[in-house]
């Protein structure tokens, strides 16, 4: 039996021992506890001061304010003088329509301007031939005034001869008589006068209806110019034709669509941040927007402004919490934001691409206490 014991305690493995005996072991487990302190300690500071600052969303989109192009007149296009994704100027034509019907509105208007002038014209030389009227109605009052005063002379010399018997009665009536029908052409020849004067403030103011009708068809031949203008439809903005539906032949109505103009140099970024997020956002910003057709760059902006009301607000049927079952969700709020790009980052940049957007809030850090500070301080002076 002692034999057996000597053989089986031979071949029993030798007790193990604890690795934390062991100086290497317990060496290398102190380096990785400080690591980790030393790491979350520095994770921990760059949260509390830079961290827990940044507000990021990847409900975000490069856009540009596209320019619809449609008409103001309705007509046939002649020509499409633009293609699909063309780069244009500001000023380039895109589309003429068909414009001989406006033309033929400018012919008439500026007949009607001619028609005005020869009626201004006559009614001037009706002007002129009544002033000779008036100088011929001068001279015959002047003639019947002459006349007048010889015949109240002779009825006045003849007027005690005939009261001495020198002269005949009779001869006394007829100068008179005379005398009467001389004064009676004064009356006749100063009230031709007045006519005459009078009929020439009759023909000024033709004149100034004339004046009125030419001015009249000046408007018209201004407003078919304008029209006639509009048949060659121009580009308002520079940008890239997109979404272009007009062909040659089409009849185009006022007002409908036929292409839009994007802006691609003025491209800015539509973030949708949550409304818990924009406590301390302000305008002015840094942002850090990183594309996702462009991974691994990173686009610098800033916060350019906020939208008046959520999107909720402004979508067609803006909700009525007030009716039915309310459930409570967090809204989100859009925040322009400025991009500062070269020439061949804007070359790939698109309206509608997506992005991820992060702002830098720091600079707004003691917003929040100042805003408690102001609450209590109101609170204090209701009190």
């Amino acid at each position: 039996m002692s034999d057996e014991n000597a053989q089986t305690a031979e071949s029993a493995p030798p007790p193990r021992t604890s690795p934390l005996k062991n100086p290497r072991v317990r060496l290398i487990l102190l380096l990785v506890v400080v690591a980790l302190l030393v790491g979350g300690g520095l994770w921990y500071w760059r949260n509390q001061t830079y961290g827990k600052y940044q507000q990021s969303t990847n409900d975000g989109y490069i856009q540009s304010d596209a320019v619809i192009v449609s008409s103001k007149l309705s007509g046939r296009v002649e020509q499409v003088l633009v293609a699909d994704n063309q780069w244009v100027r500001k000023g380039q034509p895109l589309v003429e329509i068909d414009g001989r019907e406006y033309q033929a509105q400018v012919s008439q208007a500026e007949a009607q301007i001619g028609i005005a002038d020869a009626n201004a014209e006559g009614v001037r030389a009706q002007i002129r031939e009544q002033d000779a009227a008036i100088d011929s109605a001068q001279a015959q009052l002047a003639a019947a005034t002459s006349s007048l005063g010889f015949a109240r002379n002779e009825v006045a010399r003849y007027t005690p001869l005939a009261a001495s018997g020198a002269e005949t009665g009779e001869r006394l009536a007829q100068l008179r008589d005379q005398e009467r029908q001389a004064a009676a052409q004064v009356a006749s020849a100063r009230a031709q006068l007045v006519a005459a004067r009078r009929r020439v403030g009759t023909l000024s103011a033709q004149i100034g209806q004339a004046q009125s009708q030419r001015r009249a068809a000046e408007a018209q031949l201004s407003a078919a110019g304008v029209n006639q203008g509009a048949t060659v439809i121009r580009a308002s903005v520079d940008g890239r034709v997109g979404s272009k539906t007009v062909q040659p032949g089409q009849f185009v109505q006022p007002g409908v669509r036929m292409m839009s103009i994007v802006p691609v140099e003025r491209l800015y970024v539509t973030a949708n941040f949550k409304e818990t997020q924009l406590g301390l956002m302000r305008i002015g910003q840094p942002v850090t927007v990183s594309v996702d057709a462009l991974e691994g760059v990173r686009i610098h902006g800033r916060v350019e402004s906020f939208s008046p009301g959520t999107g909720a607000q402004f979508s067609l049927l803006p909700p009525q919490n007030a009716t039915g079952n309310f459930t409570k969700i967090v809204q989100r709020v859009p925040v322009r934001i400025a991009i500062d790009v070269g020439p061949e980052t804007r070359k790939l940049l698109i309206p509608g691409m997506s992005v991820e957007v992060s702002v830098d809030t720091r600079s707004a850090k003691g917003a929040r206490e100042a805003i408690e500070r102001e609450q209590e301080q109101r609170t204090k002076g209701r009190q």
